[in-house]
């Protein structure tokens, strides 16, 4: 490719010219349908957010167990642990998402699949919400979904009715989540608490400020 401002050979010029008016409209068709194509794949990953209720316990325990099948260092409970729970328990963490201080949200395809979860509650009015559970199906991750960022809108929505920052704890070992909170306006504080799965591993402590 020529340089930024420098003309095309001559040839080149004579070449664009000579190329057959029925080449140049395959071209623009097979580029309109490339386009709807594209677009019609968009319009397939459209999705709703609300918070969860009782009533969606079953929902609920299989996004559970699909997260920790994912990322098993993510969560403060193992596979074996969330297997174990009977359907109360499934139940009370449905009703988290109209807890007071605290907020539970899932996101749902159109199709009716459960796609991804984040929760946030207050541990102490003093240092404000906590994110938690936080989860985003691998076929949905990315920019181009958008729904990561829809996701933690909606907690920040809420957290801001309770504090001006959230905070949330990574494990250390977890550089993609990481490197996704930075890139959302989260910063470490240095300080580390214990994994509780494994005391000999640590998570670390990051916060956002929240405008209010």
């Amino acid at each position: 490719m020529p340089a930024a401002g420098h003309s095309l050979p001559q040839d080149s010029h004579t070449a664009a010219r000579s190329v057959p008016t029925a080449s140049i409209e395959r071209l623009r068709l097979g580029c309109a349908v490339r386009l709807k194509d594209k677009l019609s794949l968009m319009s397939t990953q459209a999705f709703s957010i609300r918070r969860t209720v009782e009533s969606d316990w079953r929902e609920i325990r299989q996004l559970r167990l699909e997260m920790i099948r994912d990322t098993p260092t993510a969560y403060i409970e193992t596979l074996e642990q969330a297997l174990s729970h009977d359907e109360p328990e499934w139940r009370m963490r449905g009703r988290r998402g109209t807890s007071d201080h605290g907020i539970a949200i899932a996101a749902i395809s159109d199709s009716g699949r459960w796609i991804g979860t984040m929760g946030a509650f207050v541990p102490d009015p003093d240092t404000g919400p906590l994110l938690v559970g936080v989860y985003v199906a691998s076929d949905f991750r990315g920019s181009l979904h958008g729904l990561t960022d829809a996701l933690l809108a909606t907690i920040e929505e809420w957290a801001r009715t309770e504090s001006s920052r959230l905070t949330l704890h990574v494990h250390e070992d977890n550089t993609r989540a990481c490197k996704a909170y930075e890139r959302r306006g989260f910063t470490s504080t240095g300080q580390t608490i214990a994994y509780i799965l494994d005391p000999r591993k640590t998570e670390l402590e990051m916060v956002k400020q929240l405008s209010r």
